[in-house]
């Protein structure tokens, strides 16, 4: 009988090893370097947020669409925001007090991913509105550099405070 027992709890414990592992985490290097580079964002420090992308050639962008877009494209959208909104903010996506989430997964197949959810929040120069979306953007990583990121987020109340900036700017 014991050894009945022992083989079934050998069985059971062989049978609960699972192969596909995922590993979540919250305060490592990758996460912390999101961090980081959403500061340089905060801060419109192309040069600090230049020190994660992968090179024009290698990074692959999804910006809100099924289309891919060049690095050179983010970059004058970063810069265009932070001409055209002012108290440019990433907040807890559930308005308290707290970080944004940032989470990174190394999974089985090798790939590594951060993923960030947040608020994000500006005020338009030009109407002096109150924007807030709710985003979310995941960073690939391939030898300690970006090499793809997707932004999903509703860009509507965005561009039209961006097109209303750019028609009195003319």
């Amino acid at each position: 009988m014991k050894k009945l027992l022992l083989l079934l709890l050998t069985i059971t414990a062989f049978s609960c090893n699972q192969s596909n592992v995922t590993i979540v985490e919250f305060e490592d290097e990758k996460s912390n370097a999101i961090r980081g580079h959403y500061e340089h964002y905060l801060n419109n420090d192309i040069d600090g947020l230049k020190k994660l992308w992968a090179d024009e050639d290698k990074i692959v962008l999804w910006l809100g669409s099924v289309e891919q877009s060049p690095l050179s494209e983010l970059i004058g959208l970063i810069g265009a925001q932070h001409t055209a909104f002012d108290n440019i903010q990433l907040l807890n996506i559930q308005g308290a007090d707290e970080p944004i989430y940032v989470e990174t997964k190394s999974y089985e197949s090798g790939q590594t991913w951060t993923n960030t959810w947040f608020k994000w929040s500006a005020v338009g120069k030009t109407s002096g509105n109150l924007i807030e979306l709710p985003a979310h953007l995941s960073f690939r990583w391939e030898n300690g550099e970006i090499v793809e990121e997707v932004h999903l987020f509703d860009p509507t109340l965005m561009k039209a405070e961006l097109e209303l900036f750019a028609s009195t700017e003319q």
